[in-house]
């Protein structure tokens, strides 16, 4: 209770004497999705996604983490903007996107590090360029993909 009885004396003083007092800014919000489809063969994976922004402000750019349950090969090919994180992570950056719109597809393939029958495949935003996220329900998604070459839709 005191503090907030100083807080308005504080400002009420600024006020009097002309003193500009600075508003505290929140951050825009913008709401990311990804969907796209993953494969894998042999030791093969191929993720394909495209994230989209649903609003209400624009994106400069976000970070996309793509994580599998396990360990890639040492050697990747990876595309332009993405890089290798650690053993079983890749980030990739998305680029900007605007309000309601569709960013780049994100064409990624990668070889497994040990023989297996399936992975799974976890997608999560790490970065949304500034703004805030505020429903992360439609940015994190996570997929078993199973060794037959068939398509997974996310």
């Amino acid at each position: 209770m005191r503090k907030r009885m100083r807080m308005a004396v504080v400002l009420g003083a600024a006020a009097v004497v002309g003193v500009a007092v600075p508003a505290v800014a929140a951050s825009p919000e913008a709401d990311l999705s990804y969907h796209g489809y993953v494969a894998m063969a042999a030791d093969e994976v191929g993720v394909w996604l495209t994230p989209r922004n649903h609003g209400p402000a624009d994106v400069a750019g976000a970070t996309v983490q793509v994580r599998w349950s396990l360990p890639l090969a040492d050697q990747q090919v990876l595309p332009a903007g993405c890089v290798r994180s650690d053993a079983r992570t890749v980030l990739c950056g998305t680029g900007p996107i605007g309000v309601g719109r569709m960013g780049k597809e994100i064409d990624l393939r990668v070889r497994l590090g040990v023989p297996s029958t399936e992975v799974t495949m976890t997608i999560d935003t790490l970065w949304v360029g500034g703004t805030v996220d505020p429903n992360h329900g439609n940015d994190q998604r996570q997929v078993l993909v199973l060794d037959t070459g068939d398509v997974y839709a996310f």
